[in-house]
């Protein structure tokens, strides 16, 4: 009998472990999950401005815990620490390690030129968008407000601002929520903007499943 691999998820926001759990479990519920959560990560961000040489050294310290506990895969859900993922992937190559966007963005410049990214926290804006391919145009969107809603538990706020920021998006092709603990909101930004929506989690666990059949 064939063991389900064993994928660790790690976070720098607790918002993000809810829909990544949701889309594993109805995606792929046989994969055997294992959480790593440092949610001060995002806040030395936020304080310090930009990525450090600490913190990517933070990530690699993260992701050999992850391997020396037997993973087969990691996926880190913080959207804005691409190159400390990117450190990580090389210093345990070939396993996979996933950013959490690079699969959304796989699917989302196929279905237009004009991209909105929509995002609660400002340092994804700066790290992500030369994530994309220089051929189509990333038109980035903050909902201000909405992560200290959530942070504070008013989720019915942190939606609400999200939709209303969105419709700044409009005149976009597609829209790509550019966090797992936005994901949620898809169908409001939907019905706000009359845009297709892509997010990120339910893309993420459908690129792991494919990359991990190949290797098993």
């Amino acid at each position: 009998m064939t063991i389900p691999p064993r994928i660790t998820l790690i976070h720098a926001l607790k918002h993000s472990i809810a829909p990544i759990e949701a889309a594993f479990a109805r995606l792929w519920p046989e994969a055997r999950l294992m959480n790593l959560l440092d949610d001060s990560l995002s806040a030395d961000l936020a304080r310090e401005g930009a990525l450090t040489d600490a913190m990517t050294d933070r990530f690699l310290a993260l992701g050999d815990y992850a391997v020396a506990t037997g993973a087969d895969a990691i996926l880190f859900t913080c959207s804005a620490f691409g190159p400390c993922i990117q450190a990580v992937a090389r210093s345990h190559a070939p396993m996979p390690v996933l950013k959490p966007n690079e699969a959304m963005i796989e699917q989302a410049v196929t279905m237009g030129r004009r991209i909105g990214l929509l995002s609660t926290f400002p340092p994804t804006l700066q790290s992500m968008p030369p994530e994309f391919p220089a051929s189509v145009k990333i038109v980035p969107k903050l909902a201000e407000g909405a992560l200290a809603a959530l942070d504070r538990g008013d989720r019915a706020t942190h939606d609400h601002l999200i939709a209303e920021a969105s419709k700044d998006l409009r005149d976009c092709d597609v829209i790509a929520l550019a966090q797992f603990s936005i994901a949620a909101t898809a169908p409001l930004v939907a019905d706000a903007t009359g845009k297709p929506v892509v997010t990120t989690p339910d893309s993420a666990v459908l690129k792991l499943m494919k990359l991990l059949s190949a290797t098993r």
